[in-house]
């Protein structure tokens, strides 16, 4: 039975993981930056070493996007060394690697969905990042591992938009909401299945770059309007510009990905985002 490591148990994707976990023929390792600091190569090495670690997933990351415009050093430090180290016990120890990366890698400046070779070019310092990060993985070039870009994170874990809309919903009478940034949501509980799904098929030479979210295409405005009316809310939302609502950190307006690659190559079917918006608000039993 594989021993799988999945770093940042407690965020959105390793909670989800966690909750699928059993599910699966797999030994799983669930740690978090308590129980295994992945910034420290050695104690990774010592953990992998002790438990025969033979595959890590890598759910791990510095994800505070205007925080790390004036924290650049920590977010550098989780977001490209913390991978570079893996990347590096990954092909000292022929461990299978699956890292997970962001849409924050592209400026959002395209015009249709973006392929896994489309050019990067991150607007602040969390992409900037994530991009050194995977770049550092790609260089050091572990077999059969991978990254998966995604985007729009949202879970019945932790915090994300999908729980503050509901939270803000039940509070006021009305909320702007940007409505010029366009991309698709991903429920991190579709991820994780098509993580663990995979995992036996991941078989390559070179590090390869997936691209996942949930199928359709939508605004921010488009997404709190659907979750209002899920839940039966009567908030009001109205569409805003981006410019009426400023924050430290530049967000892609355009971050549409193209996700024909891995549904070819290892033969997956991925929802339509209502769909899993209508799955995470039965399990937050906020489904009306």
């Amino acid at each position: 039975m594989p021993n799988v490591l999945v770093t940042g148990c407690k965020g959105q994707l390793g909670s989800e993981l966690q909750e699928l976990s059993g599910t699966y023929e797999y030994n799983f390792y669930f740690t978090d930056r308590d129980s295994l600091d992945i910034t420290d190569k050695s104690q990774i090495e010592t953990f992998v070493k002790n438990n025969t670690i033979d595959t890590i997933i890598n759910t791990a990351a510095y994800t505070a996007v205007d925080k790390a415009e004036e924290d650049q050093e920590n977010a550098d430090t989780v977001n490209h060394l913390a991978t570079k180290y893996l990347a590096e016990l990954a092909k000292e120890h022929n461990i299978k690697l699956i890292h997970i990366s962001t849409d924050y890698v592209f400026d959002g400046k395209n015009y249709k969905p973006y392929n896994e070779d489309n050019v990067t070019n991150p607007n602040g310092v969390y992409g900037a990042t994530k991009l050194a990060g995977e770049k550092a993985m790609q260089e050091i070039n572990p077999t059969n591992s991978i990254i998966i870009r995604t985007s729009w994170v949202y879970s019945s874990f932790g915090a994300n938009f999908v729980k503050t809309m509901l939270r803000l919903g039940k509070e006021r009478d009305s909320l702007g909401v940007i409505f010029d940034q366009v991309g698709t949501p991903t429920y991190a509980r579709d991820l994780a299945k098509a993580i663990l799904d995979i995992l036996p098929q991941i078989n390559s030479d070179k590090v390869e770059i997936y691209h996942y979210s949930n199928e359709g295409v939508l605004s921010w405005y488009d997404f709190a309007k659907e979750i209002m009316r899920m839940a039966k809310l009567e908030c009001k939302i109205n569409p805003i510009e981006t410019k009426e609502y400023p924050t430290p950190a530049a967000r892609p307006h355009y971050s549409l990905l193209n996700k024909a690659k891995i549904k070819k190559e290892f033969n997956i079917e991925i929802p339509y985002w209502k769909d899993s918006l209508d799955e995470c608000l039965k399990t937050l039993g906020e489904r009306k």
